[in-house]
């Protein structure tokens, strides 16, 4: 397995990594899913998400595309930054677990299923597909420090955030678009 990697390109480390963390992002926000949440926890995070909601809807796409960006990027934003990136991306997915468990709670559905078919909107994967990038990121940066090799990495952060922005912002576009469609 370390022949596999130390032969690859740095591309294709680059690209192994988004993807186990997009598996690992996947599997942290399940974990969240499925955390036993207590009954005044869960109506308390129900009615957060569904305050936003509620804020989204009475938006305009645009408003609402502007809104939920500014929601997301500043959060993958932080999971860029070396060591404690990762560990507030897997705080903030846990969370969004559990926010997906109340609402379901509340509304008499259960779980899994509603976290799994999130996974059929689009803006579901590029969200997920960004906090990869950034959480990746945030380890080669880490890694690249630790080497003495920063500089160079830096151009590399920079246009990956530029990626992630793309991402969310397409993703933020969709999910207002059908949010105003079904609110």
């Amino acid at each position: 397995m370390l022949d596999f990697w130390r032969e690859s390109t740095t591309t294709r480390k680059r690209v192994l990594s988004i993807f186990a963390f997009l598996l690992l992002s996947i599997a942290v926000a399940i974990a969240g899913v499925l955390a036993p949440l207590s009954s005044e926890e869960s109506q308390s995070l129900s009615k957060q998400l569904e305050q936003m909601q509620k804020d989204i809807r009475n938006m305009t796409i645009l408003g609402g595309t502007g809104t939920i960006f500014a929601n997301n990027f500043p959060i993958c934003l932080v999971m860029f930054v070396p060591i404690a990136g990762p560990f507030f991306g897997f705080y903030v997915l846990h969370t969004t677990g559990r926010m997906i468990a109340a609402d379901s709670a509340m509304s008499g559905v259960p779980a899994l299923p509603i976290f799994l078919l999130l996974f059929l909107f689009p803006f579901t994967w590029l969200e997920f597909f960004a906090y990869s990038i950034a959480l990746s990121e945030s380890v080669w940066l880490t890694w690249r420090i630790v080497q003495r090799r920063a500089k160079g990495e830096l151009r590399s952060t920079g246009i990956l955030i530029g990626v992630c922005a793309g991402l969310l912002l397409a993703g933020a576009i969709i999910e207002a678009a059908i949010i105003s469609l079904v609110g």
